[in-house]
């Protein structure tokens, strides 16, 4: 459950107290990410998923390590950085994440997202405007999105790069020049339509992770199933989301079977992980811009 602060997002709030928040809301939603359940192929508190070489021990430990890190790139926003400083600050982000799991990338897509999500709160409370959705959105698509497709390289070894060699997807670099359609059009509806329709928040978030499942070009299902496993993955997703999803009785039941499917056939839809993530992360913020306006 993403947890309560008292401190606003917008004025009079200190900048530095803004950045704090915007820290603290973001590793809360990789928290939470990370605790939903069922959640088909991926790591969870109950299991591995479709992983061998990290369990949920080792996203807690990430976690620990990364939770600085986020609040020193709505810092960084807060103060209208370049770019490049978001790009250093999220390096130095990847390198503390390694060291706190053995070399294992548990959160590599998280950081570049919620970093530039964190990047844009930052630059909105400064300016004292309202952290929602649309903000968050435009700020990434003008501010941000022109250095991504200039000043951003793409390493050649990483799955991401393999996958768009191989089957001509940009991935998450794509996704984020874009504006992060799969997450403002997509995840984030999901999640606040089963929220508003009555669905606990933990039911909610596994009906917007499946929503993007049916739907994102995820280089996680590319890299390790091909097409077939990524078309398998999604056909799936649809097919419990055009049963009802979570607004049904024995839904639980299903997502647990298509996570056995998907462990089965060592299927991850990481891409998606991340999307929910930042979806959960939105969330928090648009609550807590609210609250901060209400009080």
């Amino acid at each position: 459950m993403t947890p309560r602060l008292a401190l606003a997002l917008r004025p009079p709030a200190p900048a530095a107290d803004a950045a704090r928040a915007i820290g603290r809301l973001a590793i809360a939603a990789l928290r939470e990410e990370l605790e939903t359940w069922p959640k088909p192929g991926l790591v969870s508190a109950r299991d591995s998923g479709a992983h061998t070489d990290m369990d949920a021990a080792t996203f807690a430990a990430s976690l620990r390590a990364l939770a600085p890190s986020f609040e020193a790139i709505a810092q960084a926003g807060v103060e209208g950085a370049p770019f490049a400083r978001l790009r250093d600050l999220g390096v130095r982000a990847e390198a503390r994440m390694l060291a706190a799991t053995g070399g294992v990338n548990t959160h590599r897509g998280a950081i570049f997202a919620l970093g530039l999500l964190c990047a844009a709160a930052g630059r909105l409370a400064a300016r004292g405007a309202r952290v929602d959705a649309a903000a968050l959105r435009e700020t990434v698509r003008g501010v941000f999105a022109p250095a991504i497709r200039r000043e951003l390289p793409r390493s050649a070894a990483s799955h991401g790069a393999v996958v768009a060699r191989r089957h001509g997807v940009g991935g998450a670099r794509a996704e984020a020049a874009a504006g992060f359609p799969h997450l403002f059009d997509v995840a984030l509806p999901a999640l606040e339509d089963a929220l508003r329709r009555g669905a606990p928040r933990r039911a909610a978030a596994v009906e917007a992770l499946l929503a993007s499942v049916a739907t994102l070009a995820d280089t996680n299902l590319l890299y390790r199933g091909g097409p077939a496993g990524l078309a398998f993955a999604r056909a799936a997703a649809r097919a419990f989301l055009r049963a009802g999803g979570v607004h049904r009785v024995g839904w639980e039941g299903d997502a647990c079977a298509l996570h056995a499917e998907l462990v089965a056939r060592g299927l991850s839809p990481g891409g998606s992980a991340d999307v929910l993530a930042a979806a959960l992360f939105v969330h928090g913020l648009e609550a807590h811009a609210s609250a901060g306006a209400a009080g």
